[in-house]
């Protein structure tokens, strides 16, 4: 019979402790794997967002030309551009105002229908609650009357330590 020591087998105790260490060697593994994972996609969305926003500001500068653009075109196709006389451009402009604050109307509304199908987490509220309905029906272990809960504790980590052995 070979010693049960000599490398070649170990005790359960020992078997134990290396199945512990390993798990919790997985575990912190995939935690750094989800944070890198993360790091790099926040990283991704910001470089993202910035190019949006910056995307945003210049059209945002740039609809001041569209209107003046839209306000000398219908002044054009009215018959300003021959002589005739055409639309006066105040005319034109208003018309160019009253276009952008139509189009904002329907983007404001489409955004406001949008906003109205946001609805919570039905599912994980559900289930929130159902937890929580579980645990408040839980009783804890009794433990003998007059034993402070460390004496307890340590009683049962002895009786573990002495059946791992």
């Amino acid at each position: 019979m070979s010693d049960p020591f000599d490398g070649t087998e170990r005790s359960l105790g020992q078997l134990v402790a290396s199945a512990t260490a390993e798990m919790s060697a997985l575990v912190h593994d995939e935690i750094a794997l989800a944070k890198a994972e993360l790091r790099e996609d926040v990283k991704r969305g910001a470089i993202g967002s910035g190019a949006a926003i910056a995307a945003a500001v210049v059209l945002l500068f740039s609809l001041p030309m569209l209107s003046f653009a839209l306000a000398y075109a219908i002044n054009t196709w009215t018959g300003g551009h021959n002589g005739n006389g055409g639309w006066n451009l105040v005319w034109c402009f208003l018309l160019s105002f009253a276009f952008n604050v139509i189009v904002a109307g329907l983007l404001g509304a489409i955004a406001v229908a949008k906003f109205k199908k946001v609805k919570p987490p039905q599912k994980s509220i559900a289930s929130a609650k159902q937890t929580a309905a579980i645990m408040q029906n839980v009783k804890p272990h009794p433990r003998p009357e007059g034993v402070p809960a460390a004496e307890v504790t340590m009683a049962k980590a002895q009786s573990v330590a002495r059946s791992s052995v």
